[in-house]
């Protein structure tokens, strides 16, 4: 009888690729993957270490599998793994591991474990993956890894030591994947690493060309590229904006953190470029690219930031009013170097969280205030969690589009209301 396996993803869109590349090597080898975890033989749990409270749900549920399913085997994969083995050992050292690097050996963990054997398969590797994360489900959209780990130092990242230095995968491989993928029905790729932009520094191969081919396969469907680190932007910053324009398959959309309004905070999170670099790079996307949509970071409370750098951090939102705002508060993680400096309070914390917030809803609200009433060309993508259907501009806006409409196609809509985080629209055709 085949056994079942249960994979549970925590984190990142670069994560969830992982299990993707799991659940295809399985499900080759005859396993049979199940919806449930009740159902399993084997749970493989896919964990994040990014923040704090990620890092104490990741422990608790590790321990909720351990208390409440005994007979089943546990095999904790992920960041977790790579950034903090020793603690993962105090509480799992008689569970199987499996590394974000070593996700190609899957199934000879799966066969360890259900032999009652326990192995701890982890550390760094040069393994390629583009071209393993093959589509073998009916999700309309593909995650397209294209490197793995970065070239950057930032004092606060844990990610570095969980994913490495930088290992970009061969063009030809990432573009044979896309094309299997939108021949298979893919609507939507999106291309992702720990930073997008720095695609190629250790090959000699170029992202803009990357972007280039992956824009001109056969086949109707969009690219949404994931985060670019403002440092690796600049290298090629005219290139990859002229990819941009140039390919409308590629959605009027960038990931560019800034962190912090504070040229002294900045400095001192070693981000290595400086908030005019920043605001010029923004500045020109803008200005090739009027109907751009961007993202951005930030960081509050970080360990030197005086009452007087936050004020420039809610300045520099103001001014350069992005369209969506992650906002995390900072907290020590393993292995950052900004781990020896002493953390602000948390009364501060919590009243900076606060204006901050305030900040994202105002300005973001705003941002979607000028889209009402103008008529614009969705993809289908997903029902929404409360009825209807959820689409995306060329500028990958939200939009909420009530009527009944099929999955994976596209339709004009006039946008009738905003919202902060989305646009609530009518089908006009």
């Amino acid at each position: 009888m085949n056994k079942k396996i249960y994979l549970e993803t925590h984190g990142c869109t670069f994560n969830k690729a992982d299990t993707n590349i799991m659940t295809k090597i399985l499900d080759e080898k005859g396993y049979i993957i199940v919806d449930n975890l009740k159902d399993a033989d084997v749970i493989i749990l896919n964990t994040c270490y990014v923040k704090l409270p990620t890092e104490q749900k990741m422990i608790t549920q590790i321990r909720k599998i351990k208390e409440n399913y005994p007979d089943k085997k546990l095999i904790i994969g992920g960041c977790m793994v790579e950034v903090d083995d020793v603690r993962l050992n105090k509480f799992a050292h008689d569970n199987c591991w499996i590394g974000p690097h070593k996700v190609d050996k899957v199934d000879e963990v799966v066969q360890k474990a259900l032999n009652d054997e326990i192995v701890h398969e982890y550390g760094k590797t040069n393994l390629i993956k583009a071209g393993a994360n093959t589509k073998t489900t009916d999700s309309l959209i593909h995650i397209l890894q294209i490197c793995e780990g970065c070239n950057g130092v930032c004092t606060f990242c844990c990610t570095r030591r969980a994913r490495g230095h930088l290992v970009s995968y061969p063009i030809q491989n990432i573009v044979d994947e896309a094309q299997q993928a939108i021949s298979n029905g893919a609507k939507e790729l999106q291309v992702t690493a720990q930073d997008t932009a720095c695609y190629g520094f250790d090959t000699g191969e170029s992202f803009p060309e990357l972007l280039r081919k992956l824009a001109n396969l056969d086949g109707e469907y969009r690219i949404r590229v994931g985060m670019m680190h403002p440092k690796s932007l600049r290298e090629n910053l005219d290139e990859i904006i002229e990819v941009f324009k140039q390919n409308p398959k590629i959605y009027n959309f960038i990931h560019l953190p800034i962190q912090t309004g504070s040229e002294k905070v900045l400095s001192e999170m070693n981000r290595l470029h400086t908030i005019d670099e920043y605001k010029y790079m923004l500045n020109k996307f803008k200005t090739e690219i009027p109907d751009l949509t961007f993202a951005t970071d930030i960081i509050v409370g970080y360990p030197t930031e005086t009452e007087e750098d936050f004020q420039e951090t809610l300045e520099l939102l103001d001014e350069i009013k992005p369209d969506i705002i992650h906002i995390s508060k900072y907290m020590h993680r393993p292995t950052a170097t900004s781990n020896t400096l002493k953390e602000i309070d948390h009364i501060t914390m919590k009243d900076r969280s606060h204006r901050v917030n305030q900040m994202k809803d105002k300005v973001m609200y705003e941002n979607n205030e000028k889209y009402v009433s103008k008529t614009y060309n969705v993809l289908i993508l997903a029902k929404g969690s409360s009825g209807g259907y959820v689409g995306y501009t060329d500028a990958y806006k939200n939009v909420i589009i009530p009527e009944d409409v099929k999955l994976g196609t596209f339709h004009n809509v006039k946008i009738v209301k905003p919202n902060r985080t989305y646009l609530l629209s009518e089908l006009i055709e």
